[in-house]
């Protein structure tokens, strides 16, 4: 993790994503600790930079709340509480500030006898600058000293910085932001002496002389005084002549006359890769040996061209490109190098040839300051490792920057995996994809050869598929560019399964390998031994990578040896044709273009059909064993390992249903289907499960009955929650229920199904759910029994009935789950419990509730399911007062939502955003939110109770700025939606709504009786909506209590049913039909 406060504050996790830090006291706190990094912080001193001078009365349980907070922000770093304050438990270089003084101190003790290392330090210290010091908080007293503190030694940095590049001849560089520099600072005499030393490095010493007397000037107006004896010094050596032009340290190749390099200028722009260009110019300054790795097509050279560029100023002797593609001989190396540094061995060494290349060389370069890069050395590696090996131990001023598709693997090498280029999201529009590196190659690209192409709302959803397709890999994005020439970007994403056909328009001049897709791939295949290549194409049936162990299991035989498989993964890793990554586990997984390439191979050598046998044996064994986990403390273990599979139990059940294979499929299905189950619940990921499974149901074929049955089973689950047809899934569990009858050994899930086939799911029932239908069952497995009461009450709340029941029913369910750790079964048992609460008016039961169901889930996902519970805990922060806890929780839901893209999720944000501004008094945001929801609702299959609500807020809105009778077809629409939705608590919010329209008219017993049929239909009175309350509290004051208590009397025993006749009264009855 990185803290930034040399500018604004800022906090990036280790992957680079920035952490929001809502709340000015929150970010006040970490930028307290964070200036005394891993140093204990007094609780005085923490106190003191958080509130300065208005402490709260209890200012320390304040301050430990605060920790918490921060606690829970922080992407990894600990705040540790110690009895004297608090600890930031981070490295000190991690905080930019820290890192800074040490740098400057460092460059200040280099400028005595490196003034080339002292610059490039103290810039390296400059460039963390982003703005003014600690600007969330400069204005308080408390910072004023550390301000002041940073601001003088940036400056003193800057100057030092200076010193430096004058000692290195580059004074004549300087004059512009030196001058710049004095106007800011007319009184510190350093920055005008070294103004004067660089005009006459520049050949302008008479303008030097004007500095010194406008310095003297200002320094006896200001303060009376006179210039420093140094300054007085430096103009008497002017006068004399002794401050002559510098002469720069000219390289001994630009001395004779010669290049300094033989790099070419490019022909295209570099998109994408500006900063790693800095990033790899600043490993090549670290380390002797840098090698870029990556598989072909990745952009290698150019990034090492650029990187070279960039660097040729500090290279005293020059840059050197080395290309070795065309030389084919391990021998002919050092020649090669000799001759892109321009066949002058006599030049370089001023005398005839004589002795091997490797020798001349090596005496060529023993003293120069130089940079070789030796490009594309995967095919005459281990003669490219002895060259770099032989020359860095005898030149120690050069230094290499080699690219290969694997490691040299010399001692000191430092490698930079060369990635892809980064991808949009599958949806992006337009502005999104172009901030994309990969769709911005595409566009500048296309552009050239079809002049006019544009990245529009129109072509985005193309050239999204387009990048994705390719991986992000440079050479097939400019081969797809090509193509755009004769075919819109439509044709080419449709044409992409023939990849390798389609992308072969690479320019006459490039390398034959970067002419077309299949011989950059080629290449790579050429060079791998027998045993590499078999082992590559098995692995092509692997969908989304695979663990040692699985690549062992499936592609072992006798042409690849068990024992072999882990040395071969590592060697196709270092070749760039597998990309390792895991976190504990080691996966190993291919970029879809060499994927393709080898599912060909695959084919062309008769074993597809085996190797997808093994395949799906694998997964099945891995999806059976998991299973009875999922519903114990095993999720924590198991989920993750799943889910790294995920695609590879997909494609395996994709691949039964192609070959035919009923029992496979459907035993897959049943291995797989609660994991799918819980992955929809807990990730909100699309339920690609629930579609793979209604297609393995369908298929014929004999299967086990226990198999078939839970399969259905977990299918109908999908389907009764909103995700398919809610006939099909009552066929599905009747045959499930017949099936499981005859079987010995049931799943847990076929132990429920009778009590799911009873209930009549759905919007489109008559009447309410019957509760008996769910009783718990007197199960001998927990989890069960804790689902049946789970269930149960669900039902009886969604009723609006026996609320003590169902809440007795709820803390049953919990202690099993809890008994049980299983997590999803304790959120949703917290879940329920929290709204239970909200309704009584206990608000810090239910946030506590909230807050436990919150951590329980992320505790097995990262967190993208709690975005309900995130925005519930926005609102109810927001009604206890807490509005800084409020916006960090709905900040937080903001960013859940926004990464897992769900319409759903989205229309409840814009809902939450839209309610807390209509509370506080912001009528037009509130609108423009509602607005949004509306439009998201529109792309929603099942989307009443959201309709209902969204509805129900407009018609607040049009009452409160006068308009009545929108305010009546709104509230009209929303009683018609929430009457569909069949949800007895949704109902009853919107007969609150119903009952401020007939206040706003005039009609306060209407609204009285309104009131009294909402408790009625919700079971109870919602005591924590502020709706609610002021409805209630203006009725009541226009009434007064007898009289509110009658009106109410006539609407107390409503019900579901009855309900559209008691809101027809306000709304009129044409408007409910």
């Amino acid at each position: 993790m990185q803290i930034g406060m040399l500018g604004s504050l800022e906090v990036r996790a280790d992957g680079g994503a920035v952490t929001e830090m809502a709340g000015a006291r929150l970010r006040t706190l970490l930028i307290v600790l964070a200036l005394e990094p891993d140093r204990v912080v007094s609780t005085a001193r923490l106190v003191d930079g958080v509130w300065g001078s208005r402490p709260p009365v209890k200012a320390v349980n304040a301050l430990q709340a605060l920790a918490s907070r921060l606690r829970r922000v922080l992407p990894e770093a600990r705040i540790e509480s110690h009895p004297a304050g608090y600890r930031l438990a981070i490295e000190p270089d991690a905080v930019d500030v820290a890192r800074f003084e040490r740098l400057v101190a460092a460059g200040r003790s280099a400028l005595a006898d490196d003034a080339a290392a002292a610059a490039r330090i103290l810039r390296e210290a400059l460039g963390l600058w982003r703005g003014p010091a600690l600007m969330d908080v400069a204005d308080a007293d408390f910072f004023a000293a550390p301000v002041a503190r940073l601001s003088e030694l940036r400056l003193v940095a800057v100057e030092d910085r200076i010193e430096a590049d004058l000692r290195l001849g580059r004074g004549g560089e300087l004059t512009v932001e030196l001058t710049s520099l004095v106007a800011e600072h007319p009184l510190r005499e350093r920055p005008a002496g070294a103004l004067m030393r660089a005009l006459c490095a520049a050949g302008r010493p008479a303008e030097a002389l004007a500095v010194y007397e406008r310095a003297r000037e200002t320094l006896a107006e200001a303060l009376g005084a006179d210039p420093s004896p140094e300054l007085s010094a430096l103009h008497t050596a002017v006068l004399r002549g002794e401050v002559g032009v510098a002469a720069r340290p000219v390289p001994e190749a630009e001395a004779d006359g010669r290049s300094r390099t033989n790099l070419r200028a490019g022909l295209t722009s570099f998109v994408g890769r500006d900063s790693e260009v800095a990033q790899v110019g600043k490993l090549v300054g670290e380390h002797r040996l840098t090698t870029l790795t990556g598989p072909g097509g990745s952009g290698k050279t150019r990034l090492a061209g650029e990187t070279a560029r960039a660097l040729l100023e500090r290279m005293t002797d020059g840059v050197w490109l080395v290309e070795l593609a065309p030389v084919g001989d391990g021998g002919d190396v050092p020649q090669a190098v000799l001759s892109a540094l321009g066949v002058r061995e006599q030049a370089l060494t001023g005398r005839a040839p004589v002795g091997e290349p490797i020798d001349r060389l090596a005496a060529a370069l023993r003293t120069r300051s130089a940079l070789l890069v030796l490009d594309n050395c995967e095919h005459l590696i281990g003669a490219a490792a002895a060259l770099a090996d032989r020359l860095l131990g005898e030149c120690p001023r050069l230094r290499i920057l080699a690219t290969s598709r694997e490691p040299l693997g010399i001692v000191g090498e430092a490698l930079w995996p060369v990635e892809p280029l980064g991808l949009p999201p599958r949806d992006a529009g337009a502005a999104e994809a172009l901030s994309h590196p990969s769709v911005r190659l595409l566009s500048d690209r296309a552009g050239a050869a079809r002049p006019g192409f544009t990245v529009s709302e129109r072509t985005a959803p193309a050239v999204v598929r387009i990048c994705r397709a390719l991986d992000g890999m440079p050479l097939a994005i400019e081969l797809a560019a090509a193509r755009l020439r004769t075919m819109t970007a439509e044709q080419l994403a449709d044409r992409l399964d023939d990849r390798f056909r389609l992308l072969t328009g690479g320019g006459r001049t490039a390398l034959p390998r970067h002419r077309t897709l299949r011989a950059a791939v080629d290449w790579s295949w050429d060079l791998l031994a027998e045993e590499e290549r078999t082992l590559l194409r098995r692995l092509a049936v692997f969908s989304g990578g695979a663990t040692a162990e699985a690549a062992e299991r499936v592609c072992m035989d006798g042409a690849v040896p068990a024992d072999l498989v882990p040395d071969l993964l590592g060697a196709l890793a270092d070749k760039s044709l597998l990309v390792a990554s895991g976190d504990g586990t080691e996966r190993y997984r291919m970029l879809e273009t060499i994927r393709e390439y080898c599912l060909e191979r695959l084919e062309e050598a008769g074993e597809r059909d085996r190797i997808r046998r093994a395949h799906a044996a694998c997964f099945v064994e891995l999806a059976e064993t998991a299973d009875p986990h999922l519903r114990r403390a095993g999720q924590l273990l198991w989920l993750p390992r799943l889910a790294a599979d995920h695609d590879n139990i997909n494609a395996a059940v994709r691949g039964a249903i192609a070959a035919g294979d009923a029992r496979t499929a459907v035993r897959l299905v049943a291995a797989a289907g609660w994991y799918w189950y819980l992955d929809w619940a807990l990730s909100g990921r699309k339920a690609e499960g629930a579609a793979l499974a209604a297609e393995a149901l369908a298929m014929p074929g004999a299967v086990d009955d226990e198999v078939r049955a839970t399969a259905c089973a977990i299918s109908a689950l999908f389907e009764l929650n909103g995700l398919g047809d809610e006939s099909r899934a009552r066929d599905w569990l009747a045959t499930a229920e017949r099936l499981a009858e005859r079987t010995e050994h049931r799943h847990p899930v076929l132990r429920l199904v009778g009590a799911l086939g009873r209930v009549p799911w759905g919007a489109r029932t008559p009447t309410a759910p019957p509760v008996d239908a769910v009783d718990p069952l007197a199960d001998e497995d927990p989890w069960v029994r804790a689902t049946a009461r789970l269930n149960r009450a669900l039902t009886l709340v969604a009723a609006g009935r026996r609320h003590a029941e169902a809440e007795a029913d709820f803390q049953a369910a919990l202690a099993e789950f809890r008994a049980l750790d299983e997590r999803l079964g304790i959120s949703s048992a917290l879940t329920a419990l929290a709204g239970l609460a909200e309704w009584r008016g206990d608000l810090a039961t239910a946030v506590s509730c909230y807050e436990q169901a919150v951590a329980a889930v992320t505790e097995v996902v990262p967190g993208e399911d709690v975005w309900l519970m995130r925005l519930r805990l926005a609102q109810l922060r927001w009604l206890l007062g807490d509005t800084e806890g409020s916006a960090a929780a709905m900040a937080q839901a903001e960013r859940d939502t926004e990464r897992i893209g769900l319409p759903d999720a989205l229309v409840a944000v814009a809902y939450a955003k839209a309610e807390l501004a209509r509370w506080t008094g912001e009528p037009r945001t509130a609108r423009t939110q509602l607005t949004r929801a509306e439009e998201l609702s529109r792309h929603l299959t099942v989307n009443w109770q959201f309709r209902a609500m969204i509805r129900g807020s407009l018609g607040y809105l049009d009452a409160g700025e006068g308009d009545l009778d929108a305010a009546r077809a709104h509230h009209a629409d929303a009683l018609v939606w929430a009457l569909r939705s069949r949800s007895a608590p949704t109902i009853s919010q919107t007969l609150v709504g119903i009952a401020d329209l007939a206040l706003h008219r005039g009609r306060p017993h209407e609204a009285a009786r309104l009131l009294a049929a909402s408790a009625a239909v919700r079971g109870t009175p919602e005591l924590s909506q502020p709706d609610a309350a002021r409805v209630e509290a203006a009725t009541r004051a226009a009434l007064g209590e007898e009289e509110f208590a009658e009106a109410a009397r006539r609407g107390a025993d409503a019900t579901v049913e009855t309900v559209r006749e008691i809101a027809a009264v306000t709304l009129g009855s044409s408007r409910l039909t």
